[in-house]
């Protein structure tokens, strides 16, 4: 056979077979039906220099060099996210991290980068943990318990080290004091930080815009006055706004400034006249004041008309309005729609408007009401504070 009537893929299959598999030329020519000089001739045409076979193993060998080098940089780079202030903590506190992580990443390569010995870490590893260690552990679980039980929204302040070591994660020590521990505020805020404990926040409230002449005004008499001593004295009403994916949902309270205790609320998928209402009169159903109760609002056109005014005029209640625009002379309403987006809608996403509905209410009624505590009210929710000062009242 001449070697012009096989292609070059041809060929170099046929020298393939001699230099990269190892037959022998005769036995290649043999089996394909050529002569040993076309292998020869084919070899000289098609086979690679030594050269440059070495120069291909070299690459090879630097690629293979290059992605071990770029798995443990990557490993390195998560493990210093995962170990964010581990490095600043003493030793302990690195062997701990290591402990946990080492099911994630290899045990020597986490003490490379947090500068610690394998053998310290075995050795610590072995020994059985100081009681103040096991104590920590033991007030880390009930902190945790009491963050995931306020729905994780404890958690602490952005202030500075001088600052925070006293104020931060005060909830979370009143929750463990409650339950009989003794621990310091300085030692929960320590606790709860190596343990990530921090507050949850969603999305972003965009601003409003304020139009519109409203029918009835009435005078300021709060005048900013937050602090009353008795109940059923200054309640403050106002409506807000929760996303859905059916559209919004509008939600109206009614806040005894006593005890910061919703006493009244209403949900609805308009923003009429009667949303408000259906909620004063569930405040007035469920507090049955005796005396004139003063009703704080803005001027929306829901407090301003004339439905609101005889409503109030029928039920012994007397009006006071904000100033137009000025959020500040309602603002403990204004705290707890914040608190509530804060600490439940905003971390959530709504398909249907029943669905924020019972988000809210059991926000409302099984949380904020009964367990969720106010530095206003000595650290007692509201429904505790109320009951607390009706027994000082009653002398026991």
């Amino acid at each position: 056979m001449s070697g012009a009537r096989f292609t070059d893929e041809f060929k170099r299959d046929a020298v393939a077979q001699v230099d990269e598999r190892g037959y022998p030329v005769r036995a290649v020519a043999e089996r394909l039906g050529v002569s040993t000089k076309s292998i020869y001739t084919w070899q000289k045409q098609f086979s690679r220099p030594a050269k440059v076979i070495q120069e291909v193993d070299a690459q090879a060998d630097e690629i293979r060099r290059l992605k071990r080098d770029l798995a443990r940089v990557t490993e390195e780079w998560d493990i210093l996210k995962k170990a964010n202030r581990i490095l600043r903590q003493g030793i302990p506190v690195r062997y701990a991290f290591i402990a946990e992580n080492r099911l994630i990443f290899a045990v020597r390569a986490i003490c490379r980068m947090l500068l610690v010995h394998p053998s310290g870490f075995y050795a610590w590893l072995r020994e059985p943990l100081s009681p103040r260690a096991l104590e920590d552990q033991r007030q880390t679980k009930l902190i945790k318990t009491a963050w995931k039980e306020s729905g994780e929204v404890y958690g602490y302040r952005k202030l500075p080290p001088l600052v925070d070591c006293v104020a931060i994660n005060e909830r979370a020590r009143d929750d463990l004091c409650d339950l009989g521990e003794d621990i310091s505020p300085n030692r929960a805020w320590r606790l709860a930080r190596l343990a990530g404990i921090r507050a949850q926040i969603g999305y972003k409230k965009k601003p409003g815009s304020y139009g519109g002449s409203p029918a009835v005004v009435a005078d300021n008499t709060l005048n900013r006055e937050f602090d009353v001593d008795a109940p059923d004295q200054f309640w403050v009403t106002d409506i807000t706004y929760i996303r859905t994916h059916e559209g919004f949902l509008y939600l109206a309270v009614v806040i005894d400034l006593y005890s910061r205790r919703v006493i009244g609320w209403s949900m609805q998928g308009r923003t009429y006249a009667d949303l408000p209402l259906q909620a004063l009169l569930m405040a007035v159903w469920r507090r049955k004041p005796k005396t004139k109760v003063h009703v704080h609002s803005d001027q929306g056109s829901q407090f301003t008309g004339y439905e609101w005014q005889e409503f109030l005029d029928q039920h012994n209640l007397v009006p006071s309005m904000s100033r137009r625009g000025n959020c500040w002379d309602n603002a403990v309403v204004e705290s707890f729609f914040n608190l509530l987006k804060r600490e439940r809608i905003r971390r959530k996403k709504y398909k249907t408007r029943e669905e924020a509905r019972r988000d809210v209410f059991d926000y409302i009624e099984f949380f904020y009401n009964p367990l969720r505590k106010h530095v206003r009210n000595g650290m007692l929710s509201p429904i505790a504070f109320e009951q607390q000062q009706k027994l000082k009242l009653q002398g026991v």
